[in-house]
């Protein structure tokens, strides 16, 4: 990571950042842990890809990962991030233009993220935060997942048998539910210009139908006991 100890810990201690006021651009291979505990105002774009442990305690900040310019393979059916991405993050944004290996945020606890698909055991532990899958997750989905949400695109139906039931639904969409997802499509096309997100948004009328809520029922039985709505702050992108 190319911030200083000092430049961070000022970064960490200011609470009143703009976003992406200290916008890191990288390319190639980067090792583990990279954008660990990226604080609020930080903004690292990787284009190449990244070991396990992408994101791990993210705290506020923005990670975008994008395919090499010269790569020759489609992004939505190859890994550019490793095992247990955003282990342990308790807020931010991130955008993968790629997949993302086995325990894709694990024990995160409050970031909103897109990815174009996962490997097994995908949000385990979960207890906060959005997780947007565009493609397709491995099994056990969901296991121990007490908090947050997760959208899956599911056009073929066959995520119900990858999905762990023991602590969520698969509720139906709501309208709340389409405008975040509308919205983090839109940021995750604007900050990666993906095809796969490109392709949904043309179509959105077709594609929406196709997404499927993965709710715990713990978090869903609060929200009813406060007569609430699940409310999620997301940073608007350029409109699509």
């Amino acid at each position: 990571m190319p911030c200083s100890p000092t430049k961070c810990r000022s970064v960490t201690k200011a609470k009143d950042y703009p976003d992406a006021t200290i916008d890191f651009r990288f390319r190639g291979s980067a090792g583990q842990s990279f954008g660990a505990f990226a604080a609020p105002g930080l903004q690292f774009t990787l284009e190449g890809e990244a070991n396990d442990y992408f994101g791990k305690g993210l705290s506020g900040g923005r990670l975008i990962v994008v395919p090499d310019r010269e790569a020759k393979f489609e992004p939505q059916e190859n890994i550019i991030i490793g095992n247990v991405a955003f282990y342990g993050a308790t807020s931010g944004e991130a955008y993968i233009k790629g997949m993302a290996g086995e325990r894709f945020c694990v024990r995160n606890s409050g970031v909103k993220t897109v990815v174009e698909g996962v490997g097994d055991h995908g949000c385990e532990y979960m207890t906060g935060g959005v997780v947007v899958v565009l493609g397709e997750t491995g099994k056990n989905f969901a296991a121990g997942m007490s908090g947050g949400i997760a959208y899956v695109h599911n056009p073929l139906g066959e995520f119900e048998k990858r999905v762990n039931l023991e602590m969520v639904d698969l509720d139906p969409m709501e309208d709340e539910d389409f405008e975040l997802l509308r919205r983090m499509l839109r940021n995750h096309f604007s900050c990666t210009s993906s095809k796969v997100a490109r392709e949904m948004l043309e179509n959105w009328d077709i594609q929406r139908q196709f997404f499927t809520k993965v709710m715990p029922r713990d978090y869903k039985a609060v929200l009813a006991k406060r007569t609430e709505k699940v409310k999620v702050d997301v940073k608007v992108a350029v409109a699509y």
